[in-house]
């Protein structure tokens, strides 16, 4: 009997895997991968995942979650949580998807590493059963951690699983397991509870100013949305400066025709993404805030600044710009 598993490279969902392993079950593992995952390599890759279906001995399916997933996170059925985090719909998301790989590889039910109350948004008794009941996967989905706490799943029912080998973990506490992945020889697990940026303020705060400013997420925008700093101007315009040498970089990269690249020529300083339907209106306002994060060491030095769009480049010797100005036009982390 096969089943295929959803592995973020966590202990949860590692240990789940490993308990079916124990019964000599045939298991699958995928891994869905999203802009705002904080275990994603460069090229969007989860190591974490990569290396636990590596030690279990596991086939390993990768899913790019892309523009439905985006929608999903603009506008969720089930809203969102303390943040911006939509996490009961990515996860009826993420499972409908698994389902139709499910069939595709000619598995039987789906294994998740969820655990009954840890996560009070998803893992709830009354979510669990919403995931099922949306995602078209009644009885199909075994959650081998609770599995004793929860109602009889149709693997166990037709004997493909033994439940009285199943766990009945419950809460937020991880002592039982820390316990049980000793017991199971697991030691290597460095990505224990998985991570969204989703769930964190500041973070949040952008893609709500996305959400609030622009017609939705897509793949280029949300990339922004992990560089630099974030601000919007009044007029609308926003703009990314880079922090580092690496964002620089990648700001330069993702520059298209109708953006607007700025780059320090005469002091060492950041680069700087700038869009939007008033931009060209703002342009010697982005260079100030260009200018703000430039090298000061260099006194008297006027800080002059390129400004590239398509084929087309201008010099701007910037204006001073006030640093409360910076402050109220910051969507982000600073």
């Amino acid at each position: 009997m096969k089943a295929l598993a959803l592995l973020s490279g966590g202990l949860d969902s590692t240990l789940a895997i490993r308990v079916l392993l124990e019964q000599g079950l045939t298991v699958e593992a995928i891994n869905f991968t999203s802009p705002f995952c904080l275990c994603s390599g460069a090229k969007g890759d989860c190591h974490a995942a990569t290396a636990a279906a590596a030690r279990l001995g596991v086939s390993l399916h990768r899913e790019a979650c892309g523009q439905g997933y985006l929608d999903m996170v603009a506008n969720p059925k089930y809203g969102y949580g303390k943040q911006m985090n939509p996490c009961l719909d990515c996860r009826i998301y993420k499972l409908r998807r698994a389902k139709d790989k499910m069939l595709e590889i000619g598995a039987s039910f789906l294994v998740t590493g969820e655990v009954l109350d840890q996560r009070p948004m998803s893992q709830r008794r009354d979510t669990l059963d919403i995931c099922e009941r949306d995602a078209g996967l009644r009885g199909l989905i075994l959650r081998p951690l609770s599995a004793r706490l929860l109602r009889l799943t149709i693997p166990e029912e037709e004997g493909w699983v033994d439940r009285e080998k199943l766990l009945a973990i419950q809460g937020r506490g991880r002592q039982p397991q820390f316990k049980l992945a000793h017991d199971l020889g697991v030691t290597d697990y460095p990505c224990p509870a998985g991570g969204c940026l989703l769930t964190y303020e500041a973070f949040g705060s952008k893609v709500r100013d996305l959400l609030t400013h622009e017609e939705g997420l897509t793949p280029w925008n949300t990339a922004l949305l992990r560089i630099g700093r974030h601000f919007r101007l009044p007029g609308g315009t926003k703009v990314i400066v880079g922090r580092r040498e690496e964002e620089n970089e990648r700001l330069a990269g993702l520059a298209r025709e109708n953006t607007y690249l700025f780059e320090c020529r005469s002091t060492p300083g950041p680069n700087a993404l700038a869009y939007g339907p008033h931009a060209v209106e703002e342009i010697s306002l982005c260079a100030s805030l260009v200018g703000h994060y430039a090298d000061k060491s260099a006194a008297g030095t006027p800080c002059e600044i390129t400004v590239r769009q398509g084929e087309r480049e201008n010099l701007i010797i910037p204006e001073f710009l006030a640093g409360e100005n910076v402050h109220t036009w910051n969507t982000g982390e600073s």
